[in-house]
């Protein structure tokens, strides 16, 4: 996998504005100690500040050009938790606004150096926030639709920054060893599993496999990001690999 978003990245930073203002709204009046059901140990509140905290530290990361240690995780007295969301969201759409998404700056992913990265990473991490916030405050009432081009984005870049990235930066080791195929609308995506590693790549039909899972685009989105339970995705073929995957991905997305 390239890293290159499957959509403009003008569409992502529309998503981005929209999503985190989504956000917003839908965390105003709410209890902040609501529990987040698919995020163990996160609260409604925690999740708003650790969405504004991330804008800040990528703001800081890109405008300095080295990864900081230190930046704003929490809002100063007197400043809610909204006004703290927001604020970080007027500033990143700012910083990336500004640039070309082609322009080169530093990000945690090797392929991808670029301002493109965070416009994706970002759009995405807003979105998958904002639906856990009006999971949490609405009683399973989520207003916000995922369109089938973001989310396929996002099934994309979960398998391979992920899947794929993160889960060779932690070393992870394996004890089902096997292909799964990631089926969502008319994609259909590769996730290998070995005793030494994971990876992940876009396919054809054809390609042999033990495992499938199955989703409309959105479903699967939620699912890979562990905001749906196991079973709500259609599987076939061995059922520990699809166990496997899932898993997986909850290491690496924690």
């Amino acid at each position: 996998m390239t890293g290159r978003a499957l959509v403009d990245y003008g569409r992502l930073l529309e998503v981005l504005e929209v999503e985190g203002e989504l956000l917003a709204s839908s965390a105003l009046g709410a209890d902040p100690h609501l529990p987040v059901r698919h995020a163990e140990g996160m609260t409604l509140g925690e999740t708003v500040r650790h969405v504004g905290s991330v804008y800040r530290m990528v703001v800081a990361w890109l405008r300095s050009g080295t990864q900081p240690t230190r930046w704003q995780r929490a809002p100063i007295p007197g400043q809610t938790l909204v006004e703290y969301l927001r604020a970080g969201h007027r500033d990143i759409l700012a910083e990336l606004s500004a640039h070309d998404p082609a322009d080169g700056a530093p990000t945690w992913w090797p392929l991808d150096q670029t301002y493109g990265f965070w416009c994706r990473r970002l759009a995405h991490e807003t979105t998958v926030h904002r639906y856990d916030v009006q999971d949490a405050a609405a009683a399973m009432t989520v207003t916000g639709r995922v369109s089938d081009e973001i989310a396929l984005d996002g099934i994309d870049e979960v398998l391979s920054l992920w899947f794929t990235h993160r889960l060779g930066v932690l070393g992870v080791t394996n004890s089902w060893t096997g292909r799964v195929a990631v089926a969502a609308g008319r994609r259909r995506w590769i996730a290998q599993i070995t005793a030494s590693g994971t990876s992940a790549w876009p396919a054809s039909a054809d390609e042999p496999v033990e495992a499938t899972v199955f989703s409309d685009p959105a479903g699967m989105y939620l699912w890979l990001w562990g905001r749906r339970s196991i079973g709500t995705a259609t599987a076939d073929g061995d059922p520990a690999g699809v166990d496997q995957l899932w898993h997986l991905l909850r290491l690496a997305t924690h």
